[in-house]
């Protein structure tokens, strides 16, 4: 049996709702992250997700400024299972 990795990945409503809890605008936020204004702005408007480190680095600030999220879970499984998808709150 292999270990199955749980990764959290963040929604644009999500997203959104974190930054304006941290009171910033997409420009402050994207500084804050090392990231560009648009990224910000794709990830609120649904283009696209955040992925990899930049996706952990969300889960951090939101964790550390005591944000409640939910952010959507996804179980990888072995070699040919399919992924789970479920809702978890922080």
């Amino acid at each position: 049996m292999g270990r199955r990795k749980v990764k959290y990945q963040w929604d644009a409503e999500s997203i959104r709702a974190l930054r304006k809890y941290l009171g910033l605008t997409q420009q402050q936020m994207s500084e804050e992250l090392g990231t560009r204004q648009q990224t910000i702005s794709e990830w609120e408007t649904g283009m696209y997700r955040p992925r990899g480190g930049m996706n952990r680095l969300l889960t951090l600030v939101a964790e550390r400024a005591g944000f409640e999220y939910q952010a959507i879970v996804r179980r990888e499984g072995e070699e040919g299972e399919g992924e789970e998808e479920q809702r978890a709150e922080s």
